[in-house]
């Protein structure tokens, strides 16, 4: 009777310990997979390991399309703030260059007619259209920058061309602008003689809406195509 009643314990105590030495390995593989486990599709994740943690390495380890965004973002930012600035900074170093080379009405060379430089002070819009409008223009040019900056905010993620676009315009822009709202009027010396004489911002804005025409006219990629290049 005594062997019998310390075999009763001793088989209630195996029955403890029994479950605890599998349920344990149990545990341990389960953190392994857990920790180890490539990334699986939401749809996978309760029938492949049966349990919610994988639903959290999909949300979190899916990062690097937010990354590659934020990149191409701040890359885009760059491109445009240099073509921008780089197109104000020419525009006002040639225009203050020709004031203290070239008295105003002055042309060189003396004589040449197809195209020479020649110092005039303009009043109006681009290419001499508009004289005496100052006010009006200075408006239209605010206006313009902030419909820039509109388009800009608007703009494709990655697309660099409509980007240099983009700043070729406000670089203009705001070159003329300065010039209408510090001497109230803008220097023009690009002359070709039979044409209105204009400046580098004239130029620069041509350029840059002819760019975003030629641009607006390229066939948009599907929603299919977009999408698989997002996960490229």
């Amino acid at each position: 009777m005594r062997g019998s009643a310390h075999a009763g314990p001793c088989i209630w105590l195996g029955a403890v310990e029994e479950p605890r030495r599998t349920l344990t390995p149990t545990l341990s593989r389960s953190a392994g997979e857990g920790a180890g486990a490539p990334h699986l599709a939401a749809s996978d994740c309760n029938r492949t390991l049966g349990y919610d943690g994988c639903m959290e390495r999909v949300e979190t380890g899916t990062g690097t399309a937010p990354r590659e965004s934020s990149e191409e973002a701040r890359s885009g930012a760059g491109l445009f703030a240099s073509i921008a600035i780089g197109a104000i900074v020419a525009d006002q170093a040639t225009k203050a260059l020709i004031r203290a080379w070239l008295a105003e009405g002055e042309t060189w060379p003396a004589g040449f007619e197809l195209i020479r430089l020649s110092h005039v002070e303009n009043t109006g819009a681009a290419f001499g259209i508009l004289q005496g409008a100052g006010p009006l223009l200075i408006v239209s040019s605010i206006v313009g920058v902030a419909v820039v900056l509109v388009l800009l905010y608007a703009a494709p993620a990655g697309d660099r061309l409509y980007t240099a676009a983009l700043a070729l315009v406000l670089g203009g822009a705001v070159g003329n602008l300065i010039d209408r709202v510090l001497r109230g009027e803008v220097t023009d010396f690009i002359d070709p003689t039979h044409y209105p004489a204009f400046n580098l911002a004239d130029s620069s804005i041509v350029v840059g809406v002819i760019a975003l025409i030629l641009l607006s006219l390229r066939p948009q990629p599907s929603d299919e195509t977009a999408a698989e290049r997002g996960t490229e």
